[in-house]
This record gives C-alpha cells, structure tokens and sequence, in this order.
C-alpha cells in the first residue's frame, strides 16, 4: 500500500476559500477591494506587495478558481522566457478552444530584469493573460513601469498576533489537513510565543507548529507543546530585514528622524531591530557620523567626536561590546540641542559655486609669494586680523568681487549655536 507523499503543514492548511483565508481585512472584508473582485468572478492584471507569508500566493489562486480560469504558477527564481512563452502558448489554445481566461502567477516578479519582464507584457495588454505578481519588494522600484501601469498594486500587511494563534488553533483542531488527529494540545504561553516568533508570517508559524508537535511531551495523559518546547523551535528566529531591500532604508530612515526628533528611546528600539535583523553596525555607525554634521551640527560639536568615537570603539572590540559604544553615540545625539544650519548653508553655498561659474578670488586676500605678484596687487590691502581689535578686521571682503556677499550660515538659537550667533551678528554688524 503506496503512502501518501509527504506534504509539510502549511501546504496542507493552506486556505481553499475566503472563509478560511486569515488576516487582510483592509482587502478582504465586506466590501473591500480584492473582495469584490473574487466575489465579482471578474479580473484583471495585479501586483501583490507584502512580506512573506500574507498569502500572496494563495490570494492568486483565489482569484483565478473565482474566476474559473486557468492558473499557471512560475517562480522567478527558476523560470525564464522559455516558461513563460511555455504558459502563453496554453493560455491561447485554452482561450481559442473554450474562452477559459488564463492566469499567469509569477512568484518574486522582482527577480526578473526588465527585459524578462518585457517578453509577457504584450500578453497581457491583448487578453492572452492576467498577470498575478507577486513580491516582497516595493514594485515602484523593482517593476518595469509599463507593467507597473496595467496592473492594480494590493498590499498586504503582516499578520497579527491574534491571527496567527487562530492559525495554530485551526491547524490543532483540523483532523483532516491538520493535526487533529494526533490529540496534540498546546499551552497559551506556548502559542502566544510561537505567534510572536513567527513575525507575521502565516508559513512560519505553521512550520515552527509542525516541529514543536513533533517534540510534545505528555502532560495530564495528553501530548501537550511547552512554553519550553516553543522556545526551542522558536530560537533564532528572525526580525523582517532585507539588508539590500527597502526595509533596510525604511529601518535606517526611522533611527535617522528619531534621533533627528530628539527621541532616544525610539532611536535605540530601531538600532536594537536593525543590529537583531543583521545589520553592519559599521554601516549605522557611519550614518552616526553623518547624523551629528546634518542634524546637531554646531548646536553640540561633541556630537561629531563622540559619533567618531564610536566607529572607532566598535572597529577595536567587535560584536557585541563595540556594539553599546553605538548606542551610546545614538543617544547622544537624540538628546542633543538640534540644528541643521550647516547642513542648510553648505548646500546653499555649493549651489553657487556650482552657479556662479569661476570668480577670481580679491586681489586684496589672495598670496603675494613672489615680487611679480606684488608688484600686480596681489595682497594689497589685506588687514590682518590679529592686528585689528578684537581681532576682526570688520569690513574686510571675501566673496569674489563680481558676486554680492550672501549670508548662507543662520545659526539656531539652541545650544553652542546661541553664543556663535551673537557672536556672528556683532561681526555682520560690523562690530
């Protein structure tokens, strides 16, 4: 008697109806969106955006069983234009034989280039096809944009803790697909766990379940999962972080503004979520560094030194030592007195240099080396500022002769900025 092939639990459970499809509210409830299509029995071409396991690919499968359409599933990892010429083929005959509407589903779009992407889109102008994609990466960056133009965009969010220990109990209880047939049970701080381990993702949470049924242990008579069990299986288990994807520059964005919106104790939840998902802590590090010139600058100095302190502390001890000298330069530049006016007048003043084409620098303040040089005016006129009072030669021009002087740096009225500032207005007051 041949054996059924092996399946793993989260195949099994997968959802065959909305009825058991968990989480995406915004897209499936009454009303909604995605809803209306698969209710509608109607299609059209559509980009699934989300992280993995949201069910971008059992939402695809939906649609076209809906629709009652054919349903071809490529992967753009292993497949190429050969395939997907492969699928057109079919669909045509299909649709030239019954009318039967073809849906090509291709998983992880993101991985085909932009020509790859080209050999199907005039299928999918003409009818031959409707295009599922789907992809953990932002489409505005990775799809071609003639593809991004005739294909509606839905984004899928993680799933809630809640709905992920729904999915444990429905698998628990399911004697069919699931494991209800092995009488297995599990503890609440036990599901809770494996629901927080498994981040919102709906395959994790099944995988990590399948395993930890595996370990149960009996308790009262019953094969029951621990909390101890779970946090076994669940160990080393992953935040979402994609050092190359738009999670990276999502996560990089937050620490920046929260340490630029003076809040030390965002900024070190978002280093702590960056360093846990795998991050270089050299690459925040350097971003410390750029920090403290864009966005306390002159209000605090010392930022600029403690945040090169900080690179060169974790360059001498590693991971996880160098890692707290890190955290202590991102701390002190959240709390640190703010400005941006450097930042503000380097940009300002590179603008007209860029603009303003060569200016020759004043006679007056340029180097008179040689008696030829003299002798052409070079230096004439130029006081030097240690002889005048207070050791300011109030008047002295700098800016070329053919460009008005521009006042590019403004000071803030917070931190060492306040005293630069009144410095500065006694100086451009000519005092």
């Amino acid at each position: 008697m041949s054996r059924e092939p092996y399946r793993p639990l989260a195949d099994r459970m997968r959802p065959r109806s909305l009825a058991e499809f968990t989480g995406q509210a915004h897209l499936l409830a009454p009303g909604k969106p995605l809803r209306r299509l698969v209710e509608g029995q109607t299609l059209h071409s559509m980009l699934l955006w989300g992280p993995p396991g949201t069910g971008k690919t059992t939402l695809a499968r939906l649609v076209a069983q809906s629709a009652h359409a054919e349903f071809h599933a490529l992967s753009a990892v292993l497949a190429g234009v050969k395939d997907i010429r492969e699928v057109v083929e079919r669909a045509k005959a299909a649709r030239a034989a019954q009318g039967t509407p073809t849906v090509l589903f291709l998983d992880e779009v993101h991985r085909f280039n932009r020509a790859q992407q080209d050999t199907f889109l005039p299928f999918v102008e003409d009818g031959t096809l409707v295009f599922v994609g789907a992809t953990t990466e932002n489409p505005s960056f990775e799809v071609n944009s003639a593809l991004l133009s005739r294909a509606r965009t839905y984004v899928l969010k993680p799933l809630g803790a809640a709905d992920l220990e729904g999915l444990i109990d429905r698998a628990l209880a399911d004697a069919e697909r699931g494991l209800g047939a092995s009488g297995v049970g599990i503890e609440p701080a036990a599901r809770a766990l494996l629901g927080r381990a498994a981040d919102g993702d709906a395959r994790r949470v099944l995988n990590f379940l399948e395993v930890a049924a595996d370990l149960a242990t009996p308790v009262d008579g019953r094969p029951t999962i621990t909390e101890a069990i779970a946090a076994e299986v669940a160990a080393g288990g992953h935040r979402r972080f994609d050092k190359r994807g738009e999670q990276f520059y999502d996560q990089m964005s937050v620490l920046h503004k929260a340490v630029r919106g003076s809040d030390p104790d965002a900024a070190l939840y978002w280093l702590c979520r960056m360093l846990d998902g795998g991050c270089d802590p050299l690459y925040v590090a350097r971003r410390a560094i750029r920090m403290a010139s864009e966005d306390v600058g002159n209000a605090d100095p010392r930022a600029l030194a403690l945040a090169l302190e900080a690179t060169e502390a974790y360059e001498r001890l590693g991971s996880p030592e160098g890692e707290l000298a890190i955290a202590q330069a991102i701390v002190y530049l959240a709390v640190a007195p703010k400005s941006n006016a450097v930042y503000t007048a380097f940009g300002a003043a590179r603008e007209d240099a860029q603009a303003l084409g060569t200016l020759d620098v004043p006679l007056a303040v340029r180097n008179a080396p040689t008696r030829l040089m003299k002798e052409l005016g070079y230096g004439q006129g130029y006081r030097y500022d240690h002889d005048e009072p207070g050791a300011h030669a109030a008047g002295q021009r700098y800016f070329p002769d053919g460009m008005a002087p521009k006042t590019y740096y403004d000071p803030v009225p917070r931190g060492l900025e306040i005293k630069i500032r009144e410095a500065l207005a006694r100086r451009r007051g000519g005092g």
